[in-house]
């Protein structure tokens, strides 16, 4: 029974009036009423809720055996058994109340997944194709079945030769062209209720010509259109099964549209009627109260019968408060199993119910076991070059995965934890030796040449550390005035090498300098390196989740297939309340006088709206999270889309509230967006 259904039935069952069930002892003259009450106290507790449509019918009989024995309720009965009798009598309203919603909200539900089921194979070639497929074994069985019955009804033996089409022609003639033949019927039953089309195309023949020149170019037009028109007649009988397939499919889905709307239509008008029945439970008194029950026993009879729905004026109001148990026992027994029996052989005369299990998956049974022994086989033979192959897909993912992403990591962990300075080009002491060096040098050549002090070597030794090397270059000024007396017995080649040695140190510090700016970017180069196999990893990892979460639809709140369901029944709702689609019959039962102002929503748009809001209200219980504000809220919402008390002005607020509420939680916006790019 689904979710809406039960809580329903639980609102409804919490205003039935208990029982009174202290009495005291009865007094020798009312043992015949002490034994009514009793009765009707046993027949209360024994109804639980919900009440299903046998206990209700042996409820109906025993409330029926009872009036036969002790006689109905005449007036010297007291308030008691006034009031057990109601609560008996509401319990049963109650009952079949809810099972006859259960009943017509489960056949629109059905009667909705059918045709969406049907809609999907037609809206792809490749579906009908392999419908077809699926389907041929049964098409073949039937046709085989009306050959061999019309040889028996005209006493023809069985033979071969039957089976050719100038003999199938001779038995099974064609009458008129527009009607379908018996065994195209046969392959494809829907024809029996569906007009049949042929289309019919010409060869356009050209007309002669005075000219010549004008003769031909219209008799070779002429031959490619006779080509063309030939090519597309040859396609169009070849495509032809394919099409017959595809418009079975369509009718079926406009039937079952059809069944759906007429079951929702008589979902909404009896949804309208809730308030109806809470006024007469809530009825303070017990003789008005049995008359509203019996008003609307009566109306809930008509309205499955569908006759209360294309009515102009509502019942009669019965003329006693006895009348509640006739329609009631009619309801039970008669008109609730007759409207089930006639639902399910509308369905399986039109063909409506998709094929059994085994019919779709038998190409699968049949073509799988040897494909499947083909590929092993070829599996097999080539053993030495798969194995070949794995291995060296092992290798390569163990490559890159211990050489591209564990290395890199351990090489960014490093950097992080490392504490040295050791260069990446250079190193300290090799700078530190190369300026030691020229200070060497330069102090011996001033010590020689200059004849330095130890206060001015200390000091030349601050500008050699400082690059300043002004006494070097005041010796090498003065040895190129003569140079080949100063190469021979001078110091021109002392102070070249010394010009060397200083830029070999500025080498150096630049070097340096490199080296600490590469250091301190030695952290982004290391994830530099490391990103690409991260992001390929990343890609890889959520491809694999998002195929096993699509295909288990689990995910947050159910998974994106669950949402965009939910986002579809939204976007459902919104249109049904601004189109609010009206049937031939469209009438709303008019409620008694002390009743709130009926919805003006008509009960095809009201049924429709209470499917999308059953999965609304399934989804919530199913993926959202138990005692949360979230499910609460989202719960709350439906309840009022729920109310046939509120009009069409207050569900398209709730409506607009839910989009704003939900919407970026649940993440209809981005499912929207989504969608558009499909």
């Amino acid at each position: 029974m689904a979710t809406f259904v039960l809580q329903l039935n639980h609102e409804l069952s919490l205003k039935v009036l208990p029982p009174n069930t202290s009495s005291a002892t009865p007094s020798p003259g009312t043992q015949a009423e002490s034994h009514r009450k009793e009765s009707l106290r046993t027949l209360f507790l024994e109804l639980f809720p919900p009440t299903n449509l046998y206990d209700a019918r042996e409820s109906l009989a025993n409330l029926q055996q009872l009036d036969r024995e002790e006689g109905a309720l005449s007036s010297t009965a007291d308030e008691e058994e006034i009031t057990l009798r109601r609560a008996v009598l509401g319990k049963l309203v109650v009952g079949l109340y809810v099972q006859a919603l259960n009943t017509f909200l489960q056949e629109a539900s059905s009667a909705d997944t059918e045709l969406e089921w049907w809609a999907d194979i037609s809206r792809s070639r490749w579906r009908v194709a392999y419908h077809l497929l699926q389907t041929f074994p049964g098409r073949v069985l039937n046709l085989s079945r009306t050959i061999l019955v019309t040889l028996r009804s005209q006493n023809l033996p069985f033979n071969l030769s039957v089976l050719t089409p100038s003999s199938l022609r001779r038995l099974f003639p064609s009458r008129n062209i527009l009607r379908p033949n018996t065994l195209t019927v046969a392959l494809f039953p829907y024809l029996r209720h569906e007009p049949y089309t042929v289309s019919l195309s010409s060869v356009h023949v050209p007309m002669a010509s005075t000219s010549l020149r004008a003769g031909a170019e219209s008799m070779i037009h002429g031959f490619f259109t006779t080509l063309r028109n030939t090519w597309r007649k040859v396609v169009a009988l070849l495509t032809y099964p394919l099409d017959l397939v595809r418009n079975e499919c369509r009718y079926k889905r406009d039937e079952l549209e059809r069944v759906r709307n007429e079951r929702a239509e008589v979902l909404g008008a009896l949804a309208d009627l809730r308030e109806q029945l809470i006024s007469a439970l809530e009825e303070p008194s017990n003789e008005e109260g049995l008359t509203r029950l019996a008003f609307f026993a009566t109306q809930l009879q008509l309205i499955v019968r569908s006759e209360f729905v294309a009515a102009k004026q509502p019942p009669a109001l019965p003329l006693s408060s006895q009348d509640v148990l006739q329609p009631l026992y009619a309801f039970a027994y008669t008109t609730l199993p007759a409207h089930i029996s006639f639902h399910v052989q509308h369905l399986n005369a039109h063909g409506l119910i998709r094929p059994s299990r085994l019919t779709l998956i038998w190409p699968k049974l049949v073509f799988l076991p040897p494909l499947a022994l083909y590929a092993v086989r070829s599996a097999y033979t080539s053993r030495a070059s798969l194995e070949e192959m794995a291995r060296e897909a092992a290798e390569t993912v163990k490559g890159f995965w211990e050489g591209w992403l564990l290395a890199p990591l351990k090489d960014i962990v490093k950097t992080v934890r490392a504490t040295d300075e050791d260069g990446v080009i250079v190193t300290r002491e090799s700078v530190k030796a190369d300026l030691d060096s020229l200070e060497r040098m330069t102090l011996a050549l001033a010590r020689e040449k200059l004849h330095y002090n130890p206060e001015q070597l200390a000091a030349l030794t601050k500008q050699i550390r400082l690059g300043d090397l002004t006494p070097v270059m005041q010796i090498y000024e003065d040895d190129i005035r003569s140079p080949l007396k100063s190469v021979v017995g001078g110091t021109l080649l002392r102070t070249l090498f010394v010009q060397i040695q200083k830029a070999k140190v500025d080498i150096d510090q630049a070097l340096s300098g490199i080296d600490k700016l590469l250091k301190s970017q030695e952290l982004t180069f290391a994830f530099v390196g490391v990103a690409p196999a991260l992001a390929i990893v990343y890609m890889s990892g959520s491809y694999l989740h998002a195929l096993y979460a699509g295909g288990r639809g689990s995910g947050r709140y159910g998974g994106k297939k669950r949402r965009t369901r939910v986002w579809l029944a939204m976007r459902s709702i919104e249109r049904l309340l601004i189109a609010l689609p009206k049937s031939k019959h469209d009438h709303t039962p008019s409620s008694p006088a002390d009743q709130p102002p009926s919805s003006s929503i008509p009960p095809l748009t009201s049924g429709l709206l209470l499917l999308s809001l059953t999965y609304l209200r399934s989804y919530a219980t199913t993926y959202l999270p138990q005692n949360s504000r979230l499910r609460e809220g989202f719960l709350d919402d439906v309840s009022d889309l729920e109310n046939p008390a509120l009009g069409r002005g207050e569900k398209m607020r709730i409506v607009d509230r839910m989009w704003k509420s939900w919407g970026d939680v649940l993440g209809w916006r981005r499912i929207a967006a989504s969608e558009s790019l499909v």
